[in-house]
């Protein structure tokens, strides 16, 4: 039978008051826990809805897209590879854009409302990956046809410099959900939004450990905490989190609460950029559409979360591998995946997108597109409106250009490092590749900017070495142009010759025309000023104009400049976009300032008939529907007769023949081209195809001289640049320049005789364009009865038409150093020795 023992407040008097203590303790704790509670509750009820209230939780950024591609029979393009362009461009998946369907070795093209382009389809049909017809909907044939504009990037949406691309539920892949869920939050779609048992946990280990460092949030806590609360860990940010993750759970579906997470979620910087959301991370590390990560993609990603910089893939590889796997087997734990798939996966090696934010979003590009949709529009707001802007940008071309500087910009650092090794080792000692200088040294930076000589469309765009490292946009960064400017003074010159007008006694002025290389006092005003050439010590006395173009001699250019009038060498530099240049001596050698933007506009004038145009990178602003708000349209003027123009571009094509430009050619690049090495403190190549612009600069933020020529430091970039571009289907068609205008004609010269060349010397002649009329009259086997003598031909002197010299534009006429010149100089052409009073530029 059992023992029944009766308790009153005389057995056990200790045990009764314990136990009300307790019950007192409990509904203290209870009542004050209750009141912090509830004065969280009351304080954060309505934070959840007044931020709802002012708009969408993530607000519409203006997104940046490229220029249509341009598809063209013939093109190594098949129709899968089109098909995959469109699919990235939207084409599909969002049906008011567009839709595409593959027909085997075609691909049915249809456009949208929403489309950039027009909504007429097309049919393209390739064959054995190049493109054998475009059709039209209604039979036509089409020799060319637009593809949808690829999304570039979206502007940043703050001052900290936030990218997001945002995506929908839907448009996360399966693996990405069950790999965030595995690793952070199993129970996501079951809990109410805490997770009691992991949170008490989490509480325990805090209290003992006397520090928050449990991370036992559920996807809910951490959305609560990344949009409404700080990141800082007390207590009380705890109640507020809770309170905040029952009213978005209470407001919200699981899956809208996900796709939230899935956009906001921080996984790390690229560059100067924040990274949030998976969309554009995925971008950022892959290069690819969320959508088309693959299994270990989405591992890598979901591991990042915990700690986004520590598991950051470009600098730590192994972590983020580790990390990976360590997702894979928790999904195996979850039911995921298979423990095969898992094997698989970790046996993938992690395939990263170039880290070159500069080849994939083109950050210099976008600033500046971002700076004049500012100007334009007037809205400093503009991006956190959902515009799509439509811009110039070659993606490919652009990832031509950022692979050139970084093959190109080697070279220079290997040429600073040999200067710095000659300079502070012994004479004797062997330089090698992997010497690392054991002081400071100074690397220099680097523009490159490419545009469509016929349009001023600014097709790829280069600001700097490093868009992470430094902001600062070097291709609108103004510098002394040196050698590159050289080309107007001869473009001015041609300007006098089309209406006859004489230069000096020599005639109308011709590729031909010689002009003084020797020392003299150009000064103004009673000041000295005496350049040099590049080469001092140099001086080969009367040079044709092609030589000294060719091999950019500064005396005989500022000589010329002196004769046509430094006043209209600057107008015309002014007028072509060169707006610092004023009517000196020294703007005949470049030392008044100007971009490499402007300088790529400038040289259009030679490339394009003496139109100039203006570089430009918008052409349009859409609404989200499609609607137009903004056209832009390009700016040309005519500045120079297209005459003058194609006499210029002879000369500069010269200069690639035989003059400073040929390390292009000894470069591998063999198209036909035109261009000019510049050297002033900087380093500067300009040069054109018949359908490529490219200007490069390469010099030191500081000022200081980089001691490098352009052919040497420039030069070389250029020609690994158009070297990329000519294998890009759109620039594989690089053509003869020109056509010649009426009223010119190109010729062969000897250059022994300055004559025209027949078969008794065809090997020492060089192509020339003279105006009909203005051309040597003999050959070099037979001379006319104006061609040179055998003593003008020996002493140098220049006997085409005379005429009484015109009058000189300024009062201080070059001295004629000839006169003192020894009768071995004048037969053999050597120069003379520096002179001591020289000043040097």
């Amino acid at each position: 039978m059992p023992v029944k023992v009766k308790l009153d407040n005389n057995t056990h008097p200790v045990l009764w008051r314990l136990a009300r203590l307790a019950l007192v303790l409990a509904v203290v704790f209870f009542v004050i826990g209750a009141s912090v509670f509830g004065y969280y509750y009351l304080r954060y009820r309505g934070l959840v809805a007044e931020r709802l209230a002012k708009g969408p939780l993530f607000a519409p950024v203006a997104q940046v897209y490229a220029a249509p591609q341009e598809v063209r029979p013939g093109q190594q393009l098949s129709a899968t590879s089109i098909g995959a362009a469109l699919r990235r461009a939207g084409y599909n998946t969002n049906p008011e854009l567009g839709s595409y369907e593959l027909r085997g070795n075609s691909i049915l093209i249809k456009p949208g409302p929403q489309s950039y382009l027009a909504m007429d389809g097309a049919t393209i049909t390739s064959e054995d990956d190049q493109v054998q017809s475009i059709t039209a909907e209604n039979g036509a044939a089409l020799s060319a046809y637009k593809l949808e504009p690829q999304l570039i990037t979206a502007l940043s949406e703050d001052k900290n410099r936030t990218k997001r691309r945002l995506v929908t539920y839907s448009q996360i892949p399966p693996n990405m959900v069950q790999a965030v869920l595995a690793i952070e939050d199993r129970r996501f779609f079951a809990h109410s939004g805490i997770n009691y048992v992991r949170t008490a946990k989490c509480a325990v280990q805090d209290i003992l450990a006397h520090r928050m460092n449990c991370g036992g949030s559920t996807l809910t806590q951490q959305l609560a905490r990344g949009f409404f609360l700080s990141s800082e860990k007390t207590y009380s940010r705890k109640i507020a989190e809770v309170v905040i993750t029952y009213q978005l759970e209470a407001r919200f579906s699981k899956q809208q609460i996900f796709e939230m997470y899935a956009n906001e979620i921080n996984l790390g910087q690229r560059g100067s950029f924040g990274i949030n959301g998976f969309g554009e991370a995925a971008q950022a590390y892959f290069g690819k559409d969320l959508r088309q990560l693959d299994l270990a993609e989405c591992a890598l990603l979901a591991g990042m979360i915990q700690r986004p910089n520590y598991f950051a893939p470009y600098r730590h590889p192994d972590r983020a591998m580790e990390r990976r796997n360590v997702v894979l087997d928790s999904m195996v734990e979850t039911g995921a995946i298979t423990q095969e798939q898992a094997d698989q996966a970790k046996a993938e090696p992690i395939r990263l997108a170039p880290p070159d934010a500069d080849a994939s979003e083109a950050p210099y590009f976008v600033d500046l597109v971002h700076d004049q949709i500012v100007q334009r529009l007037g809205d400093s707001d503009v991006t956190r409106s959902a515009l799509r802007i439509y811009t110039s940008l070659d993606p490919e071309l652009q990832r031509a250009a950022a692979a050139a500087i970084e093959a190109g910009m080697k070279n220079v650092d290997e040429l600073v490092r040999r200067r710095y090794f000659s300079l502070n080792h012994k004479k004797g000692e062997k330089f090698s590749k992997d010497y690392i200088p054991d002081g400071h040294i100074t690397y220099p930076q680097v523009a490159l900017v490419a545009l469509n000589p016929h349009t001023g469309q600014i097709l790829a765009l280069i600001g700097g070495r490093n868009y992470g490292d430094s902001q600062l946009d070097h291709a609108v960064a103004e510098r002394p142009t040196g050698s590159i400017f050289k080309p107007f003074v001869f473009a001015a010159a041609y300007n006098t010759s089309l209406d006859g007008t004489y230069l000096g006694s020599g005639g109308v002025f011709t590729a031909l025309t010689k002009i003084n290389d020797d020392p003299q006092d150009f000064g103004t005003n009673g000041q000295i000023y005496m350049p040099g050439n590049f080469v001092r010590g140099e001086y080969p006395g009367m040079v044709t104009a092609s030589d000294a173009l060719a091999h950019s001699l500064n005396i005989a250019t500022i000589s010329l400049a002196h004769m046509v009038g430094y006043d209209n060498v600057a107008a015309l530099a002014r007028s072509a976009g060169i707006v610092n240049a004023r009517g000196t001596p020294s703007v005949a050698i470049g030392t008044y300032n100007a971009t490499p933007l402007e300088m790529a506009g400038a040289y259009t004038i030679f490339a394009n008939n003496g139109v100039h145009l203006k570089p430009w990178v918008l052409a349009s602003v859409r609404n989200p529907q499609g609607d137009i708000v903004a056209d832009f349209a390009p700016e040309a003027k005519q500045i120079l007769d297209p005459r003058a123009a194609f006499l210029t571009q002879s000369l500069l094509e010269n200069v690639m023949a035989y003059g400073t430009g040929s390390t292009v050619r000894a470069h591998g690049f063999t198209a036909p081209a035109a261009g000019k090495t510049g050297t002033e403190h900087d380093s500067w190549f300009a040069g054109y195809s018949s359908n490529l612009l490219c200007v490069i600069w390469v010099g030191n933020d500081d000022y200081t001289d980089i001691k490098l020529q352009g052919a040497d430091a420039a030069a070389p970039i250029w020609a690994e640049f158009m070297n990329r571009a000519i294998r890009i289907p759109q620039y594989s068609d690089m053509k003869t320049l020109g056509p010649v205008p009426n009223g010119v004609e190109v010729l062969r010269i000897d250059r022994a005789t300055s004559l025209i060349a027949d078969d008794s010397c065809p090997n020492n002649a060089f192509s020339a364009a003279f105006l009909v009329g203005a051309a040597p009259q003999g050959t070099c086997s037979h001379m006319g009865e104006d061609s040179q003598s055998l003593g003008s031909r020996i002493f140098g002197f220049f006997t085409g038409k005379t005429a009484t010299p015109a009058a000189p534009p300024s009062d201080t006429e070059p001295a004629d150093p000839t006169k003192h010149r020894n009768l071995l100089q004048k037969i053999f052409g050597t120069g003379k020795d520096k002179p001591k009073d020289e000043t040097p530029q």
